[in-house]
């Protein structure tokens, strides 16, 4: 897992710290990767900058996006349940290991 913020190093850092998260998180404070997958959320940031809009994506092993989550708000994130779901989908279609 990776997660994508727009905000500096030092405070997901803050973030990964305060609650706990193992995986690793990127700053892309410049919003770079966040427009090239059209996730940028103008004005909806703290004193009105720009964040980005929730997205969870999973990724088969050729790559491709196989399933995405968006939300409009921060809030509201992908159900752990709804991830797995996914999961057992992708293993139904994918292809044989050789």
């Amino acid at each position: 897992m990776v997660a994508i913020s727009v905000d500096p190093p030092e405070r997901n850092l803050e973030h990964c710290r305060q609650l706990g998260y193992t995986f690793t998180f990127l700053s892309d404070t410049k919003a770079e990767v966040i427009r090239s997958y059209d996730l940028l959320h103008p004005g909806s940031g703290m004193d009105g900058g720009d964040t980005s809009r929730p997205a969870e994506f999973l990724l088969d092993s050729t790559r491709r996006v196989a399933w995405l989550n968006l939300t409009e708000s921060y809030t509201v994130r992908a159900r752990p349940e709804q991830v797995l779901e996914a999961l057992d989908e992708m293993g139904k279609t994918a292809p044989p290991r050789e």
